[in-house]
């Protein structure tokens, strides 16, 4: 079975190592997504235990079309009575770029409709009363190139369960794993982030140093299904429980000014079980003083469009640059969208990674 993971722009190769290291076969890592192959039981293991994939969608089909003729003649053929019960609600989404199909409402007519004429001809059937659970299909459409797929999360994957509450400029909890990856995060290390906010950088640290899977405590939609055994839910459940590490070096120390996000980070790691791992400050960015000889800092800190004026974001540029200092068994890694961020921080970068906080492109700065 083919099955695509999207993912935020600039993480492709992270999913992509991740997957594999879930021994997934065949993966494949293009613009925005990552293509993997795997059987139907590696449904919920592919749920549970990615940090970074956005959700994870099974390809029904992929196909050349020019014109809505081929569209539905394309999407008819695929047998659809093999995903999707007779009391299936299937709505339809997606998007098309560059491409001569460039209406999505006729898009989403004609796939709906090439569907139906599928499932009438398997069941002998031609109305849907559609009460059942929900297999959410969604297409892409790029230079009439269609991918049409079937959703098995449901909510985004980034949605972990622990972030009820968030500060007005969150950190998506995909990207703030994708960040403590690219920094290797360890069981040993100790974590910093001077602007914790609503904590997500602790909180996805923390899980990945202990090896705590980001999904084995909430639902997906494709656990409705019958095509998947709830077998194989509980099994990786249990596999992810008692992969856990409960015997680690691992600390973090968050520290925001806003007592707010203090307060706000500590109920999110409390809720996830890892409040006990963190030290946290209310303090300003000009008081950072690590009490540890050795750090891994990560952080996002505050950004001219959001929160504040350019000036007084570059203000905090400078005082980090001069309070993270280099030394032996230090890392800094930083995000910002403000292309003279080095110029500003007063130092050039080891690395650079282009990422995008949502809509904002950004670039992640490595200091070691």
């Amino acid at each position: 079975m083919k099955f695509c993971a999207p993912c935020l722009f600039g993480t492709e190769g992270l999913l992509a190592e991740e997957l594999r290291e879930l021994n997934f076969q065949n993966v494949t890592a293009e613009n925005g997504r990552v293509l993997f192959e795997g059987d139907v039981s590696y449904i919920p293991r592919a749920n549970i235990c990615s940090r970074i994939a956005e959700r994870i969608l099974i390809v029904a089909g992929q196909f050349y079309a020019a014109s809505f003729d081929e569209l539905f003649e394309n999407v008819k053929k695929i047998r659809w009575s093999e995903y999707l019960p007779k009391n299936a609600a299937f709505p339809v989404k997606g998007w098309s770029l560059n491409s001569t199909l460039h209406s999505i409402p006729d898009c989403q007519k004609i796939i709906k409709k090439a569907i139906v004429g599928s499932l009438t001809a398997d069941y002998g059937i031609s109305w849907f009363e559609e009460d059942g659970p929900i297999y959410q299909i969604q297409f892409s459409i790029l230079k009439n190139e269609v991918t049409v797929m079937i959703d098995t999360s449901g909510d985004g994957l980034h949605k972990r369960g622990y972030r009820t509450r968030s500060n007005e400029a969150p950190i998506k909890e995909t990207l703030a794993a994708a960040m403590c990856r690219i920094a290797r995060v360890r069981h040993y290390h100790t974590l910093y982030d001077p602007f914790c906010g609503s904590g997500t950088i602790l909180i996805e640290g923390a899980m990945l140093a202990n090896n705590i899977m980001p999904g084995y405590r909430r639902g997906f939609v494709s656990e409705q299904w019958g095509m998947i055994d709830t077998k194989h839910w509980q099994q990786e459940r249990m596999r992810a429980l008692d992969g856990i590490k409960h015997d680690t070096d691992f600390h973090a120390f968050g520290a925001d000014i806003n007592p707010a996000a203090i307060e706000l980070t500590h109920s999110n790691a409390s809720h996830f079980g890892v409040r006990k791992l963190m030290t946290l400050d209310r303090a300003d960015i000009k008081d950072f003083a690590p009490s540890t000889e050795k750090g891994t800092l990560i952080t996002n800190p505050p950004y001219g469009e959001r929160m504040m004026d350019v000036k007084a974001a570059r203000e905090i540029y400078k005082t980090m640059g001069k309070l993270f200092v280099p030394k032996r068994g230090w890392s800094y890694n930083i995000i910002s969208p403000d292309e003279e961020f080095e110029k500003i921080y007063g130092a050039t970068a080891r690395k650079r990674r282009k990422l995008y906080n949502g809509m904002i492109k950004c670039t992640y700065y490595a200091y070691f």
